[in-house]
């Protein structure tokens, strides 16, 4: 048993009973590594709230955390669908749910972590579905189009109980600092292998494949443009998605925002509160 989990709340069958953690923040904030790092500290699990780690053989591209980085920690929500595939919202918030009710039976502490405010909204405010139509329909009150779901977040007033989130905050200079610097370490050989295998495999057809920073790396092995192109669009593309993330989370006030550095001192107060 780790040295912490002693301040965890546990029911007499050795279930967790205190707060699912959710850490949420603009794509390159450092999130993932925070939470495993807490999760190592107290016996939790961790579920991906990324919209991008869902699809098999896009590791490089989307900065799934190897084996070798989760250090041990259960990994949930990564890996579930081929490119192409259809997974909807409401997909994502099934799992969750079940993961959650089954990391606390085990008496860890469930870690939502991830970037894609639809998945963490549907989540924390328990929307809805109306079934799958197969046609994008818009997400009512929240501006954001979606596919193949009707929600209906109308009634989005509070969030459930039972849910702390915190956000990773950083300065926007410090932020598009660190984007600069994952660009060399996103833009390698294994990134160019993983696309051409990809394309190889799924064609370009998916829109998983069209997206996020494939696009710039097949763009650079088919000569359209320069490395140091390919990495300075990637880089706005990033920015871009950071800033929509940021504006998105802003909407919720529940949202206790703090320096890197500062995540891990606050989650394990918030759960040794209770």
């Amino acid at each position: 048993m780790l040295a912490n989990q002693s301040i965890l709340p546990l029911d007499k069958k050795g279930k967790y009973t205190g707060p699912c953690i959710v850490i949420v923040g603009a794509t390159g904030s450092g999130k993932t590594g925070i939470a495993i790092q807490i999760a190592k500290e107290i016996g939790g699990e961790i579920i991906s709230a990324d919209s991008r780690a869902i699809y098999k053989f896009m590791d490089i591209g989307t900065a799934k955390p190897s084996m070798e980085e989760r250090e041990g920690v259960l990994h949930f929500g990564i890996d579930l669908v081929e490119p192409g595939e259809r997974f909807t919202v409401a997909d994502w918030k099934k799992m969750a749910e079940q993961k959650i009710n089954e990391i606390r039976g085990r008496g860890h502490v469930p870690i939502v972590v991830g970037g894609t405010g639809l998945y963490i909204d549907a989540l924390i405010y328990g929307y809805k579905f109306r079934g799958a139509t197969g046609e994008r329909a818009i997400k009512k009150s929240c501006s954001e189009e979606v596919t193949s779901e009707q929600i209906n977040c109308s009634d989005r007033k509070e969030m459930l109980p039972n849910f702390k989130i915190f956000g990773i905050k950083w300065e926007p200079e410090q932020l598009r600092e660190r984007l600069r610097l994952r660009l060399n370490k996103l833009f390698v050989q294994e990134l160019y292998d993983e696309t051409k295998f990809l394309v190889d495999k799924y064609g370009w057809g998916s829109q998983a494949m069209k997206s996020d920073i494939y696009q710039f790396s097949w763009g650079y092995l088919n000569g359209e443009y320069s490395l140091e192109k390919a990495k300075e669009l990637n880089f706005y593309d990033d920015w871009h998605l950071a800033k929509r993330q940021l504006t998105w989370f802003s909407r919720n006030k529940k949202i206790v925002w703090l320096p890197l550095d500062k995540i891990k001192s606050a989650v394990l107060k918030c759960i040794q509160d209770g």
